[in-house]
């Protein structure tokens, strides 16, 4: 029998991905239906810039965050010193509810936005809660050569998670596993064997859809240049291009799932490696992180962009 303590901190605050991400994950909202929600309550002086690729807050916030925003709510202090981190904002700040929205009667907006509200608002406090602690056993136990396991868990202190009760998942409860020590015999009282078969990667829905374009290529960019943009797009275009994908009849929407149309199928069937590239994409930022530093020139790097794209040309043409 093997017993553990298992820790996990809380996440950071929103930047649009992430906010994106969870809202389809919880609520079914596209990636646009969740940047134009969140783009209406920061019309209304609700939440503060959505469109930020950053998950930290400045410094000069914590005062004013911690004072009218969390209040009196149980916050941890070493969480505090990692969220408000100036070093780490770039344009715009994570998002968050604005102190005016405290005093500001939510009843006479839609039920869309006040759910990506409470969303955002719940984020920041889980943001700067405890840690949630769970004690894990796992009984190990050996019959006629073979090994079989059982795992189950304990909360000890909910930490952070209290604040996100409301969207936790539905799955099946934690098996409850009997007091046993280690070297007890115990009778076998009944066996089943399940034929299972090993399933296929399933569909992108949009969040996981997302999270794949935010970290698209990424490996191919050097470590130890700081490119602003990263993956397929920006937080701002994300949605956009998605939804491009749609009108235009390359994807689909089937529920949750998004899934390539015969006409998207084609598209890739055709289209030149190159072209088709999250790495190429990884390449083109650095080089551009590169000309934006002046260590390397824009006239070369678009000559090598034209000259790549006549050489294709002449491919197909022939």
């Amino acid at each position: 029998m093997i017993q553990k303590e298992k820790i996990t901190k809380p996440d950071l605050p929103f930047d649009l991905t992430t906010l994106q991400r969870e809202c389809n994950k919880f609520f079914g909202f596209s990636a646009k239906q969740t940047l134009d929600y969140a783009q209406s309550l920061y019309e209304k002086k609700l939440i503060t810039y959505p469109r930020t690729d950053s998950r930290y807050l400045t410094e000069d916030m914590i005062t004013s965050t911690v004072n009218n925003i969390l209040g009196k709510n149980d916050f941890d202090t070493e969480r505090i010193k990692i969220i408000f981190n100036s070093s780490k904002v770039t344009d715009h700040h994570a998002i968050i509810p604005t102190v005016s929205s405290m005093s500001e009667d939510l009843s006479g907006i839609p039920e869309s936005e006040v759910k990506v509200y409470r969303l955002i608002f719940n984020k920041l406090h889980a943001s700067v809660g405890y840690p949630l602690i769970e004690n894990t056993t796992k009984i190990v136990a050996n019959f006629d050569g073979f090994e079989f396991t059982s795992s189950g868990k304990v909360i000890v202190d909910e930490g952070f998670t209290k604040y996100l009760r409301e969207y936790k998942s539905k799955k099946k409860e934690e098996a409850v596993l009997p007091d046993v020590n280690v070297g007890d015999v115990l009778e076998i009282k009944e066996k089943e064997i399940k034929e299972k078969y090993t399933q296929p990667p399933k569909h992108f829905t949009e969040d996981t859809l997302l999270k794949a374009m935010e970290i698209a290529g990424n490996d191919e960019l050097d470590k130890n240049i700081e490119v602003e943009r990263k993956g397929l797009g920006t937080p701002a275009t994300r949605a956009g291009i998605i939804e491009n994908l749609i009108f235009k009849g390359f994807v689909e929407r089937d529920k949750k799932n998004l899934i390539a149309t015969p006409k998207g199928k084609s598209l890739i069937g055709i289209v030149a490696d190159n072209f088709k590239s999250a790495e190429m994409t990884a390449q083109w930022e650095m080089q551009l992180s590169e000309i934006a530093q002046g260590k390397s020139s824009k006239k070369e790097f678009l000559e090598a962009i034209e000259s790549e794209i006549n050489e294709v040309v002449t491919t197909y043409t022939k």
